[in-house]
């Protein structure tokens, strides 16, 4: 028993040893960044105006197709607020020669899964499956695309669908204060618009969608993407016999928003509330600007990461919050740069005051190397991963077709993250990230924040204008 035991003792204090010295040890220098090397891509135009490109990427034996139409919430009428969604979901339900159970059986004959999905400027139709029945996908994929069958007798279920998701989204204070903050920043824009009503999704008939799909679905506006491990002629083949016949539809077009900069509070009220959700930002630049990228990086050191700034103060350091964020959201033409926190209640004041001398502070001096190499790292990891799978290859493809950016874009984008300076960053804050023209948003109870609010206010009156 004692051998046992002195054999053990031994064992331990090697390994703690081990362990002490492996601690002393320096860690080896970090490799050099490198830029991303886009793959290869083939593009080609079908006569009707349809725009493609594949990209072989990887080994394993699986394709991911996209076919992506510019056709969303951005192309509704006033009248027709969420018809693009009710439009989509639809369209998943069948062809006029298949039914929606006879579509998934056959993908997932062929190994993969197809959804439909619609965004603020486009409608997506993503699916993938094994290399060798990737023709056979595209082929499948443009009934669904051309032939769709809007059948009547699940409309009311998809509506009814529709109508829950909403209700569930208009129940959130967060939604409630970007509801707010996308109409007081973009007014009558479709960006402004609010979550459809229960009365604005049942009115809408099959008509309608029919007539929504006639009017912004067709060859001109859709661009596929193919990317993965493929057979590339058979691919371009099958893209071309199955498209080429689609009508042209209508050219490409995408309303430019004209965002308001106003210094304003919107107070919800939502008594009894535990927390306040806060929402404070303005309109910025798109990503066709020059200044993009350095306000990129700006916005992940400000509070667009889990060690940034604002998240350090009032998350680490004073405990008002538990995930506070700030992001720039990219729309066409347009963007707006936002931090949203739910925070304690009775710290509504304080908050607001620790996330504004938080960009003042950046703004009177700049961050450290340091600090900014850190947030290179990070944002040109964070770039590195969404360009490691297929489906991400084809999302940054999209980007680059929608905003339409060179190549460049991706493939110097490294490069360009960790090129911006110290000083850049200072002044990229003072130009665009100016509180005093931010609109603030907040959902909370009322009568306990209404006297912090009003302090805050005051106090952001008196505040130096840091030239």
């Amino acid at each position: 028993m004692r051998n046992i035991l002195s054999l053990t003792i031994s064992v331990l204090l090697a390994m703690n040893t081990g362990l002490a010295l492996a601690q002393k040890q320096t860690p080896p220098e970090g490799g050099e960044p490198r830029n991303f090397n886009l793959p290869p891509k083939q593009e080609f135009t079908l006569p009707n105006g349809l725009e493609a490109t594949m990209v072989p990427y990887g080994e394993v034996p699986k394709v991911t197709v996209s076919i992506i139409v510019q056709a969303g919430n951005v192309h509704e009428q006033p009248s027709e607020n969420g018809l693009a969604d009710i439009a989509g979901h639809l369209m998943q339900e069948g062809t006029t020669s298949r039914s929606a159970t006879q579509i998934a059986e056959e993908v997932a004959r062929m190994g993969g899964s197809l959804n439909i999905s619609i965004g603020q400027t486009q409608t997506y139709i993503n699916a993938d499956a094994l290399s060798e029945y990737g023709p056979e996908l595209v082929r499948l994929m443009a009934e669904v695309l051309q032939e769709p069958g809007f059948p009547e007798s699940e409309l009311e279920r998809i509506k009814n669908d529709f109508k829950r998701r909403m209700n569930l989204q208009r129940a959130q204070p967060g939604m409630q204060a970007y509801n707010k903050f996308n109409k007081a920043l973009y007014g009558d824009h479709p960006y402004g618009r609010g979550i459809p009503t229960d009365k604005e999704i049942d009115a809408y008939t099959l008509e309608q969608v029919k007539d929504f799909y006639q009017k912004q679905f067709g060859a001109k506006r859709t661009n596929v993407y193919v990317a993965g491990k493929f057979d590339e002629a058979a691919m371009k083949e099958a893209i071309s016999s199955s498209l080429s016949d689609w009508r042209e539809g209508p050219a490409r077009e995408i309303p430019v928003a004209k965002p308001v900069t106003k210094g304003d509070m919107i107070v919800v009220d939502r008594p009894g509330a535990p927390q306040s959700t806060l929402l404070l930002g303005l309109p910025v630049v798109d990503p066709s600007h020059p200044d993009y990228m350095a306000l990129r990086v700006t916005n992940s050191l400000l509070g667009g990461s889990f060690g940034s700034r604002i998240t350090r103060n009032i998350r680490e350091d004073k405990g008002y919050t538990y995930s506070p964020s700030s992001s720039v959201s990219a729309k066409y033409r347009v963007g707006d740069w936002s931090e949203q926190a739910d925070v304690t209640t009775e710290h509504t004041g304080n908050s607001l005051k620790e996330i504004v001398y938080e960009i003042d502070r950046l703004r009177k001096e700049p961050p450290t190397e340091e600090e900014l190499k850190g947030i290179q790292n990070y944002e040109a990891g964070l770039f590195v991963l969404r360009n490691s799978t297929p489906g991400g290859i084809i999302s940054q493809l999209n980007f680059l077709d929608l905003h339409n950016l060179p190549d460049s874009f991706l493939t110097n984008q490294v490069e360009n993250i960790h090129a911006i300076t110290p000083a850049e960053v200072q002044e990229t804050t003072k130009e665009y990230l100016r509180p005093k023209d931010m609109t603030l948003v907040v959902v909370g109870d009322k009568k306990v924040i209404d006297k912090q609010l009003k302090k805050f206010q005051e106090d952001l009156k008196k505040m130096p204008v840091t030239q």
